[in-house]
């Protein structure tokens, strides 16, 4: 073979010999939670200090920032939510911020694809407000965004680096929602047990129009006689003070839970009689 046939066959194929796999220095993650009737989810890279200054050098004050490495970080809602008080339709958003020393600006934007913050355009953001950053007392060596203080429909996003945090809020009133289902139905011809037991379940839990819970909870142990169906009776009866009601049913209920090895219920029922035993 000549020598400039080989160099050109070396040449051509210098690209696939090239494509050398190594660790990420800023590897690409995903977190996701659920909360209220929708699902977030964050998708970011994770740089790390390696000695580096960050906020204020490497991560200048008062230029947008990218959010972490690499793409700009992407955040994504399955159903409208409220973030700050201010409402954001269910969608996919790039997640910019801009540090400060005394106060961040958080910004969702409309594009979530972009490679940095290099093409950041302030005429395509959905919404922005600003918080304050907390210093950290332990250094948060990698880059990190997580959920914090979550409850059933509400959720801090937390985004941490180098001695500094910040946060802000995500909330999700399903209320409305769930009654109006709730109403749609338990109406229905022929409701089953599941739909009326979770119906008498969720008004339990909020307080809400107790004796219809109590109805509703009585309908399901006609149809299914079961510790858990005898037990929401139970429960439901002695909140509205209907003790006489109560106590047969957490009677009934401790029987079939003994049976049953579940000790969660055995103890819910005991909570029961000890409550009405109280209030003779």
């Amino acid at each position: 073979m000549k020598k400039g046939i080989f160099i050109f066959l070396l040449i051509a194929n210098f690209p696939v010999f090239s494509q050398i796999r190594t660790p990420q220095p800023s590897p690409n993650t995903t977190i996701s939670q659920e909360m209220g009737l929708t699902r977030i989810t964050l998708n970011y890279s994770r740089p790390s200090i390696k000695g580096r200054v960050i906020f204020g050098n490497l991560v200048p004050y008062g230029k947008v920032w990218r959010t972490g490495a690499n793409q700009i970080t992407s955040i994504k809602f399955d159903a409208d939510v409220s973030i700050n008080g201010q409402m954001v339709k269910a969608g996919s958003y790039g997640l910019y911020t801009i540090p400060g020393l005394k106060t961040w600006k958080i910004i969702f934007n409309s594009e979530d694809q972009k490679w940095g913050a290099y093409e950041y355009d302030p005429k395509k953001d959905v919404m922005s407000f600003e918080v304050v950053p907390q210093k950290l007392k332990n250094k948060v060596e990698h880059f990190k965004i997580e959920f914090a203080e979550f409850t059933a429909t509400s959720a801090y996003i937390s985004i941490a680096w180098e001695k500094t945090a910040v946060r802000f809020k995500v909330e999700q009133n399903v209320q409305d929602q769930i009654l109006s289902e709730i109403i749609e139905k338990t109406k229905a011809a022929n409701p089953t047990e599941s739909t009326l037991m979770a119906a008498a379940d969720y008004y339990y839990e909020n307080n809400i129009n107790l004796p219809q819970a109590l109805i509703w909870a009585q309908q399901v142990v006609e149809k299914d006689k079961q510790y858990w169906t005898y037990q929401l009776v139970a429960r439901i009866a002695a909140k509205l003070g209907q003790c006489d009601i109560a106590v047969p049913n957490a009677e009934k209920s401790m029987e079939l839970a003994i049976k049953g090895n579940d000790d969660a219920y055995i103890l819910k029922n005991k909570n029961v009689l000890k409550t009405c035993a109280k209030s003779k």
